[in-house]
């Protein structure tokens, strides 16, 4: 995530970051009565979807950000033994899970860096997908962070993933405004789906295609 702003959604996720895993993917009691009755979305079936757009025997360059602990993504990586994958995260705590799980599943083609989507150290038009997920919603300049994973995609490339937005569903939108910003995991602004999409429009010239799941959006760009 950006770091110019502040050190607070960091901070947030090194606090929770024994139990992110089983939070995210609802395998608790607690996290599963989170996820089903407060949030009300499934971050494992939306994980598949975008997982899922990722083409079979994909073997081209790959950067995934923020990499997170990549409990969604290692078993699609373990499937793409041919493809160059590059992980990005600005949390370090992060980055010691994945590097775990990277070792434990023989991940050889995906190396995990520590970095900020404002200033990625990449050259233009380098990546032939972009992923992008749990993440748009936890960046501080949000536009910034667009320009940077837009400038590092190649032409006719892909971006997708998903995120928070707001006007979905009001239980949602209070939660992320009472506990989420002000805990750091989220940090607005936030925008509505309408104009997420009218944002992506004015940047992906080959096609935008978007769906939510209440208050998570899905989406895929062609660049």
């Amino acid at each position: 995530m950006c770091s110019e702003q502040s050190s607070k959604p960091k901070n947030a996720y090194k606090k929770g970051i024994r139990f992110y895993d089983n939070f995210i993917t609802g395998s608790t009691w607690w996290s599963h009565l989170y996820m089903s009755c407060l949030w009300q979305v499934d971050d494992n079936k939306i994980a598949r979807e975008v997982m899922g757009m990722i083409p079979s025997g994909f073997s081209g360059r790959l950067l995934d950000v923020p990499s997170g602990t990549l409990v969604f993504t290692a078993s699609t990586y373990a499937g793409l033994p041919n493809a160059s994958i590059v992980g990005v995260d600005y949390s370090r705590e992060m980055l010691a899970v994945a590097e775990q799980r990277k070792q434990d599943m023989g991940l050889s083609q995906l190396s995990l860096e520590w970095g900020d989507v404002g200033q990625l150290p990449y050259e233009d038009e380098s990546f032939d997908i972009v992923l992008c997920m749990n993440g748009f919603h936890a960046f501080p300049d949000k536009e910034r962070a667009l320009a940077e994973l837009y400038r590092v995609l190649k032409p006719g490339g892909c971006f997708l993933g998903n995120f928070y937005v707001k006007g979905e569903r009001r239980i949602g939108d209070a939660l992320v405004r009472l506990v989420l910003n002000r805990k750091g995991v989220f940090v607005p602004p936030h925008f509505t789906k309408e104009e997420m999409e009218e944002k992506f429009k004015s940047l992906y010239k080959g096609g935008v295609e978007v769906s939510n799941h209440n208050s998570i959006m899905v989406f895929r760009c062609i660049k």
